[in-house]
């Protein structure tokens, strides 16, 4: 084992020596170096290597050993987040208190070695090939469909579910077309591609580095950040804080509408619950208790992917000689 590859050690490494170490890997992996990044954010740091693949970027995450779920507050709620939750209580009746609540939604606590990983900062679709409006493919009523919706001059998108989107960009459409595939066969085309899905627990630390908060910043939430589905109009121009990349360079874990793809022995997700809580009107804090990194992973009863909710993240597990 290569200890240098493990976050005590990495984090220690001289700038030289870790560009020499970033530089195997890009040779290894072929992949382009795009040089280090220092990513500071929560409480926690990384410097850590940049590199391009496929049109994709990556980041060099070290391993480490960490505890991973959660039983208690770390630090307590907030005063918003916990008027947030009585008020919730009140209306539906319920003497409880949120820790109790909140536990019954975490994994159970444990802990895990985590392998360093090459990992793609961002997330990425299911199952959506763009194509040009003239593909053959595209039906004419389809066609039909999208020209009188164009003609609207009112909306940007238009999904066909489960068969085609068209959306518009600055000055012109483009059209997606969708492919149905259910989890094995996705697993099957990554694998092809020399990529792979991280586990449950290594999402885990990707999203909280082995932080014991309930979210990586902390055991409330943070009203002052902008949220994806709670815009204010003031924070029109403001970048989502939850989307800007994490203290590994990650984007993770930002938008409770989507639910990232695991590695596991069936369709299994994390960082998302596909809206339900918020289409439930269950309010900011439990809408975006599914994008804590504690949370319980959801296994599927149906192998089938949902390219609407559905997203996925590449990696590479590095194993380098000593």
């Amino acid at each position: 084992m290569n200890e240098n590859l493990y976050r005590p050690q990495f984090n220690q490494m001289k700038k030289t020596e870790k560009l020499a170490l970033m530089e195997n890997l890009a040779i290894r992996y072929n992949m382009n170096f795009l040089g280090l990044h220092a990513f500071d954010r929560w409480g926690q740091c990384c410097t850590t290597g940049v590199f391009e693949k496929d049109s994709r970027e990556f980041v060099f995450v070290p391993g480490d050993t960490v505890i991973l779920g959660w039983e208690e507050f770390a630090v307590g709620l907030n005063q918003d987040s916990r008027e947030e939750l009585e008020y919730l209580f009140q209306e539906w009746e319920m003497d409880a208190e949120p820790e109790k609540l909140i536990s019954e939604n975490m994994a159970p606590m444990r802990q895990v070695t985590i392998e360093p990983m090459l990992v793609g900062r961002e997330l990425e679709e299911i199952g959506w090939e763009p194509v040009e409006l003239d593909d053959s493919r595209l039906r004419p009523n389809w066609l039909k469909a999208f020209h009188e919706y164009a003609n609207q001059e009112q909306g940007t998108t238009l999904n066909i579910v489960g068969y085609v989107r068209f959306w518009k960009g600055k000055d012109e459409w483009y059209a997606d077309l969708y492919h149905h595939l259910n989890y094995s066969q996705f697993m099957e085309f990554l694998h092809q591609h020399g990529f792979d899905l991280p586990t449950a627990d290594e999402w885990a630390y990707l999203c909280g580095g082995g932080c014991r908060t309930l979210f990586p910043w902390g055991d409330g939430l943070d009203y002052s950040m902008h949220f994806h589905w709670f815009e204010n109009p003031e924070d029109e121009d403001k970048p989502y804080d939850m989307e800007e990349p994490n203290f590994f360079g990650l984007s993770i874990a930002y938008d409770s509408y989507m639910r990232e793809v695991v590695k596991a022995d069936m369709l299994t997700t994390c960082g998302g619950d596909g809206g339900r809580n918020i289409c439930g009107g269950l309010g900011m804090f439990l809408g975006f208790l599914p994008c804590s990194p504690h949370y319980k992973p959801e296994v599927h009863e149906d192998d089938k992917l949902n390219g609407n909710y559905d997203f996925y993240r590449p990696v590479i597990r590095v194993k380098m000689k000593c």
